[in-house]
């Protein structure tokens, strides 16, 4: 069995509100699992994520009350980032709380294949926001996978649009050499077949190079990359891989300023290692990035003030921790919308899953909660699970992040045929019957 972290025990009681863990909860809160990984090589990037998604249940709990006077209680398990483990944490936790889990997020693209069936069959969503399978966009296959925000597939159209950009232009793609430096794993597997699309529309040429776990080790493939030459190289890493593949760019003189990461490399862990080596890295944002909004000023009123915070209050503010309060707080909206058809009190993950569909975040509703300038207004609907593909682009100058690119959004017209077609298969292989999204209401 997984053990359940000493700090994830002491999460569960103070977040709650009381000197609990998640067994003895009262009847009057809604149960939400983490699965985090602050142990091991992932875990530069797996605890300040984890630390963002647990600092905001606990302002949510100490400033509101909890979600319309529900408690939220959670415990958090630890996955090392193993998909393994990450099965073992949701069937140990799935079935807690007065009405089960009110959904999962796994922060693994690997967890999250090995759970899509299982959360189905449990009626239970699994909110993979800026990761997981791209297919799941289609919640008519996929109606408990939630891909909030952003599919890798929409991310490897950024990636493309910026680099167009920056060239002069999508034809002075053609003839160009662009190589993916991912790991080895689904999660860096993933934007492979929308990259294979593009090239074939814009005619360049795609390289792409496998990272064996944990990534590092990568001098081959730096060789490999020195000889090809290529002009771009995306890096599709996590955890000691990010910062490693930069360090190695710069043995072999490879330009910093050529290399773009996706948004799960580009955080603080994955360039201050590399010290002025760094320098000139960019990243994709997951429309956020590192800095301090009104829900920061909330955060420290509500939660370190009374001594109560995740991590070391100088990490406030930073990318994986804004990416852990942006995931927790479309949690929490997604669970209030469903109390505005089920009622004030815990929800089931069926009952929160039509909350995810339905959830509508206006701009006006993302500025009461304090994040505005963090992230655009998102709509989910049974048909787009997505919600939303826009990103930008920052580059690190040795100190901190720099926003360098105006608005990009995904091509949907490009990606939602590789969508119908291989959320097809997987209903035709899983015998599936879509949903008639027509008739959801």
């Amino acid at each position: 069995m997984p053990r359940i972290a000493r700090n994830a025990l002491i999460l569960a009681a103070v977040v709650s509100g009381a000197v609990v863990s998640a067994p003895a909860a009262a009847q009057n809160e809604q149960f939400i699992p983490i699965l985090s990984y602050r142990t091991g090589p992932y875990a530069v990037n797996g605890a300040p994520y984890a630390n963002g998604v647990a600092d905001y249940y606990n302002l949510v709990n100490e400033r509101d009350g909890g979600i319309n006077g529900v408690k939220i209680l959670v415990e958090e398990c630890e996955t090392g980032y193993a998909t393994d483990k990450g099965v073992e944490c949701y069937e140990r936790l799935k079935s807690k709380g007065p009405t089960g889990a009110a959904f999962i997020n796994p922060l693994s693209t690997g967890i999250t294949f090995a759970l899509t069936e299982k959360t189905a069959t449990d009626k239970i969503p699994i909110i993979t926001m800026g990761y997981g399978r791209a297919d799941s966009k289609n919640g008519a296959v996929f109606p408990y996978n939630f891909p909030l925000l952003g599919t890798y597939w929409s991310a490897a159209d950024i990636a493309i649009q910026h680099v167009a950009k920056e060239l002069g232009g999508f034809d002075k793609l053609k003839g160009k050499k662009i190589s993916l430096l991912y790991h080895d794993s689904p999660y860096g597997k993933e934007p492979i077949p929308m990259l294979q699309v593009l090239a074939q529309k814009y005619g360049f040429e795609f390289t792409p190079t496998p990272v064996t776990h944990p990534g590092v080790e990568q001098k081959s493939q730096w060789l490999a990359i020195r000889q090809n030459r290529p002009d771009y190289v995306l890096v599709w890493g996590w955890g000691v891989m990010n910062s490693t593949a930069v360090k190695e760019a710069a043995a072999v003189a490879y330009p910093r300023e050529k290399m773009i990461g996706v948004w799960w490399s580009g955080a603080e862990p994955d360039v201050t290692p590399a010290g002025d080596q760094a320098i000139g890295y960019k990243s994709l944002m997951l429309q956020h990035g590192a800095g301090k909004f009104p829900v920061h000023a909330d955060i420290e009123k509500y939660v370190y003030a009374k001594g109560k915070g995740s991590t070391d209050s100088g990490k406030v503010g930073e990318v994986l921790y804004n990416r852990g309060v942006v995931n927790a707080m479309l949690g929490v909206e997604a669970i209030r919308k469903a109390q505005e058809k089920f009622g004030q009190k815990p929800l089931t993950g069926e009952q929160v899953r039509w909350g995810l569909e339905n959830l509508n975040l206006s701009e006006a509703r993302i500025k009461e909660l304090g994040f505005d300038g963090m992230l655009k207004p998102i709509k989910i609907s049974c048909s787009d699970h997505e919600g939303t593909r826009d990103g930008r682009v920052q580059q690190w100058d040795g100190k901190s992040w720099k926003i360098i690119s105006d608005w990009y959004t995904a091509d949907e017209p490009l990606i939602d045929p590789l969508v119908r077609d291989v959320s097809g298969k997987y209903a035709a292989d899983k015998k599936i019957q879509p949903r008639e999204c027509s008739k959801e209401s």
